[in-house]
């Protein structure tokens, strides 16, 4: 999976000298991908929220200005996933086992010398992890800028093919996932299988809601037979393809924000 990245890009490919001889650190780049390996349906690969997030990171860092010093760290393919774990085949770290992994791997960057680091996540299951490490690393370390980002949050150009049902209630293994894993691995599709569900049995005339700001806690099976969540049988390659590019490309401009950015001070103790 890490193919997707440039090998001049990909941290891992550097020797233990590279690193230690490299100008200006504390505006270095570092850009850690997080996955997850859990159901997408019975058509989609395990692999689907790891893939998304390493192939827009890869992309995106493809088009970054050669002057700007980024790195992709290696991919971590698990995450907290036991919202999916009735489903065979999910596999699942607790919260603390997440949150220990990446406060580690942040600690040890930062003793390596370096200052900046994004948690790219592409599970929408662990946001709130990422902000809880992102918060811990920069307390423990107040010159350690981190940034916890989701990979899907940036501008991108899906509103313009979603229906307003899926736009709403499309939050899994749907046209957006299923149109990017097309352009993405299109071998790991089975479009034949694809089935539409959406979720069953949300409350009606309620502040809650199953995503947003009053949200109740759920499980998949509370919600769908299938896994789903959307309607994927509406993807298309080239849907994936545009998408694909219009998220790549904010993702460059993340990166480039990154770069140029510096910590707010208005302590001067």
């Amino acid at each position: 999976m890490h193919s997707f990245i440039p090998p001049n890009r990909f941290f891992p490919y550097l020797t233990w000298t590279d690193i230690q001889n490299m100008p200006d650190k504390d505006n270095v780049v570092l850009l850690q991908p997080v996955g997850a390996i859990e159901q997408h349906g019975p058509h989609l690969p395990l692999i689907v929220d790891a893939a998304i997030g390493v192939a827009v990171l890869g992309k995106a860092l493809a088009q970054l200005d050669s002057e700007v010093p980024a790195y992709a760290l290696p991919p971590l393919y698990y995450g907290k996933s036991n919202e999916h774990w009735h489903f065979p085949g999910t596999v699942s770290l607790s919260a603390q086992t997440l949150m220990a992994t990446l406060m580690e791997v942040g600690e040890s960057l930062y003793r390596a010398g370096f200052r900046k680091l994004a948690l790219v996540n592409a599970h929408g299951g662990q946001p709130q992890i990422m902000e809880i490490v992102a918060r811990d690393l920069h307390q423990t370390y107040e010159d350690f800028m981190v940034f916890p980002l989701f990979v899907w949050r940036v501008p991108h150009i899906a509103g313009e093919f979603l229906s307003p049902k899926e736009a709403e209630l499309g939050i899994h293994a749907g046209d957006a996932e299923t149109s990017m894993m097309l352009s993405i691995l299109p071998d790991q599709v089975r479009m034949e299988q694809a089935v539409a569900e959406y979720p069953q049995g949300l409350p009606d005339n309620s502040l809650l809601s199953m995503e947003g700001k009053l949200p109740f806690a759920w499980t998949t099976r509370d919600l769908s037979q299938s896994g789903v969540l959307g309607d994927p049988t509406v993807a298309t390659k080239d849907k994936g393809d545009r998408l694909l590019d219009s998220t790549a490309t904010s993702w460059t401009r993340v990166i480039e924000d990154i770069y140029k950015f510096q910590q707010p001070k208005a302590w001067k103790g």
